[in-house]
């Protein structure tokens, strides 16, 4: 009972709902916002990310050579999939109607995230590079604004779009590595030492605007983010397509600045950030 239970949660595939909250995280640490203020965006979101995974893998599950989706679909049609998506997206709508009726920008921003994740899921997965500036995009960049317009507070200043770029190239980065370790797009358009060179730019670009927006906030909380792309260029210091163990540690990093960011939040809160 208990594995198919974990079995069940796997469909979800949960690990990579830090994609989707790190960046509403994000926003509201960097405004000083109370995160229950727009905790149905939170869980909104949550929702979304869910059936944008889900979805993902109704797409993948068609593709004979995709083994580790289809491990994780086996035993489940692809209507059932096509469902546990469709199901978390009427909630996660739902949760997200308060917004988009206060804020018309919103509903828009709204519409355009689900039209870009459903654009990449069914044709622009296989380009390279532009597939991920667009799947980032509708990521880290819109729900970032969401809050923003949903808190009422100031547009943007300086520092947030340096440490924000600094995020969307981080997260650019992170798919470029995970496309290479499972053999995808970017690794199947080009050659391992292409990929380095591509890999390594985004890094150093990542780093070059993380040091500058540190420097900007004078916040010292965001020192650790200078790590991991310090970490990538060391792991591709060589042309390799590395191996699955290294995509497992950036998940499980990827989940550890998620606690990370709501202990800052938390910390804020009371007044100690």
């Amino acid at each position: 009972m208990a594995f198919d239970l974990i079995r069940r949660i796997e469909l979800l595939r949960l690990d990579y709902l830090f994609s989707v909250l790190i960046p509403i995280f994000l926003a509201i640490y960097l405004n000083e916002l109370n995160p229950f203020n727009h905790f149905d965006i939170i869980i909104g979101f949550t929702l979304l990310g869910i059936t944008g995974n889900t979805w993902n893998d109704f797409f993948d599950m068609k593709n004979p050579e995709d083994k580790l989706t289809k491990e994780r679909v086996e035993g489940y049609h692809s209507r059932e999939i096509f469902s546990i998506g469709l199901g978390s997206l009427f909630l996660g709508i739902t949760l997200l109607i308060r917004t988009c009726i206060q804020n018309f920008m919103n509903a828009i921003i709204l519409g355009l995230i689900v039209f870009l994740v459903l654009l990449y899921c069914v044709s622009l997965k296989s380009v390279p590079i532009l597939n991920n500036i667009i799947l980032v995009f509708s990521h880290v960049i819109l729900p970032y604004y969401i809050i923003k317009i949903d808190s009422a507070v100031s547009l943007l200043w300086l520092s947030e779009i340096v440490i924000l770029i600094a995020f969307f190239l981080f997260s650019v980065t992170a798919q470029f590595v995970h496309e290479v370790i499972d053999g995808e797009a970017l690794f199947k358009e080009y050659s391992l030492k292409t990929c380095q060179i591509i890999i390594w730019i985004c890094s150093i670009s990542t780093l070059i605007f993380a040091i500058l927006g540190i420097f900007l906030l004078t916040d010292f909380y965001f020192l650790p983010f200078l790590f991991i792309p310090f970490g990538i260029i060391f792991t591709f210091r060589k042309p390799t397509r590395s191996t699955q163990g290294v995509k497992d540690v950036g998940i499980l990093l990827g989940n550890l600045l998620l606690v990370y960011f709501i202990c800052l939040i938390i910390l804020r809160m009371n007044g100690f950030a």
